[in-house]
């Protein structure tokens, strides 16, 4: 039998974050004003932010887009790794390009953004991904560090040749909810967005044009590197 991921209970997954959770005040406000909401479920875990951030300060990215950016915990957690890591003279130009559509959940994030400082740093483009992707290929491709992909599903294989075009070699793609709460593997599930993912997972994992791995960690991360 082959080996598998050890099943995370609920006290291993308290564990986890109790032993190596390192959330800012600023990052703890917004996941925890987050939690109050309806649509709290569409939030990244902060172990998975904290995952993410890391991956940004490795490849020492100053230039980052993220399709789906809800109350914005993400791009948060992104831009402090940035300012942690870029030299003072890069940090005025290193930017988060956030493409989302709702008004509502955004100006949540503007706000959390705003008190943490890093403000200047989002660039929050209020439009369908698509438009926007489109927008940020025209003013040149291969120039972005990292991209993470978290927004309607039936779109998922589009934002990935998006921005699969816009990242240097050896850049990144993050695709969330690679296993779609476990619907993926479950053959009864044939409805569009379930099929949509089963799609791109099939594809990245037969693309030679990037290199392959599956994190399980919140609802699977896909991390796509741009050969």
């Amino acid at each position: 039998m082959s080996h598998k991921c050890l099943s995370m209970s609920e006290d291993l997954y308290s564990y986890t974050l109790a032993t190596s959770l390192r959330e800012s005040s600023a990052l703890a406000a917004l996941r925890e004003e987050t939690a109050t909401l309806e649509m709290a479920r569409m939030q990244i875990s902060p172990d998975q932010g904290q995952f993410m951030a890391m991956l940004v300060k490795m490849l020492g990215a100053k230039k980052i887009v993220e399709v789906g950016t809800f109350t914005g915990y993400s791009a948060l957690a992104m831009a402090e790794a940035v300012s942690e890591s870029v030299a003072e003279s890069v940090a005025p130009a290193a930017k988060i390009t956030c493409c989302d559509v709702s008004e509502k959940w955004t100006a949540i994030a503007q706000r959390h953004w705003q008190k943490s400082g890093l403000g200047d740093m989002f660039d929050l483009r209020l439009a369908p991904a698509m438009e926007t992707l489109a927008d940020l290929l025209r003013e040149g491709e291969g120039t972005f560090d990292f991209a993470f992909i978290d927004a309607d599903k039936a779109n998922y294989d589009a934002y990935y040749e998006s921005c699969l075009k816009l990242l240097r070699s050896g850049g990144i793609i993050a695709v969330d909810n690679y296993f779609w709460g476990g619907d993926v593997a479950d053959e009864t599930k044939q409805d569009d967005d379930t099929q949509a993912i089963r799609a791109l997972n099939a594809k990245m994992k037969n693309d030679e044009r990037i290199d392959l791995s599956v994190v399980p960690i919140g609802d699977g991360l896909a991390l796509a590197r741009k050969r």
